[in-house]
This record gives C-alpha cells, structure tokens and sequence, in this order.
C-alpha cells in the first residue's frame, strides 16, 4: 500500500475535531488535530499525538502541559486558522482553565498535564493527566473523508 492509500483509508473514520493549545512564557501555540482519544478513567486521562514536524511539538515539551478544544459545529473557521487552510491573520482569543489557554465555546474543554510522552514512527503521543473540563452544550465539528461534516438527527420509526 502506498501513503495515499493508508491516508485515504484513515480518513474513513469519522472524527471530531479539536484544537491543541499550549503556552509557553505567555504566548499561545496551537494546531488543529483530529489524533485524540481519552485513555483511562482513574485516573483521567487522555491522548494526543503530534506529528514530528509540527511546530507545536517542542511547545508542549517546553510547557509540559496543553488544552484540547472538542469544536462546535460553528467553529469550522478555527479549525482552518489553526490548520494553516486560512493564510491571512486572524485575531483568536483564548481563555483560561486550570491556567491552560482554552477556546470560548469549544463543546468541551480539556485542561491537561502531560503525564507521559512516547515517540511512535513519526509521531510522538503525549499521555495527559486530565486537570479540569468545562462543557458547553453544542453540535461538534465532524471530520471525515477530507470535509467538515455535521451530525444529523436520526429518524426513528414509531
């Protein structure tokens, strides 16, 4: 199998869409990913991986510490800022939780703590010890094969 054939496959799978965020001395780094996944209950924890090229990748070294931002469905033009799709700068405003930089009206809000970091191929994976969570009541932003999508109500028969 070739790259593009291994990509367009992982693309089948249906995800949401978030953004990573870090901060090191002051200033806010982030970058759109759909490579996320919780891990363990108790304690709580959750996943991300982080490509060895991505700029980010030092930051959360650096910082030992980053935010997940599951995105609302009305957020798909963070989603491309952040994904570098949207060339011109655009202002973006983080807020704060447990001291993380969080995006204001993320379906949820993940504050963590990087317990643990493994490098795998490519990628390095960043174990992180869930700190706090704030959750809004939105419809996400899905991601599947290479476009924004929106969920939709399933019909039921009576």
């Amino acid at each position: 199998m070739d790259d593009r054939q291994f990509r367009t496959a992982m693309g089948k799978f249906a995800t949401g869409v978030t953004v990573i965020a870090t901060d090191v001395e002051g200033d806010v780094h982030g970058m759109t990913a759909n490579a996320f996944m919780s891990v363990s209950l108790s304690p709580k924890l959750v996943v991300i991986s982080i490509g060895e090229n991505a700029r980010i990748l030092e930051k959360i070294k650096q910082s030992n510490s980053f935010s997940v931002n599951i995105l609302a469905a009305d957020q798909q033009e963070l989603s491309m800022i952040f994904a570098g799709q949207i060339k011109e700068h655009r202002e973006v405003v983080f807020d704060r939780l447990d001291g993380k930089p969080v995006l204001a009206g993320a379906v949820a809000q993940i504050a963590c703590e990087v317990s643990a970091e493994h490098v795998e191929g490519d990628h390095t994976l960043f174990i992180g010890k869930v700190t706090d969570i704030h959750l809004e009541d939105a419809e996400p932003l899905i991601f599947y094969s290479g476009r924004y999508r929106a969920l939709t109500e399933e019909k039921t028969l009576v």
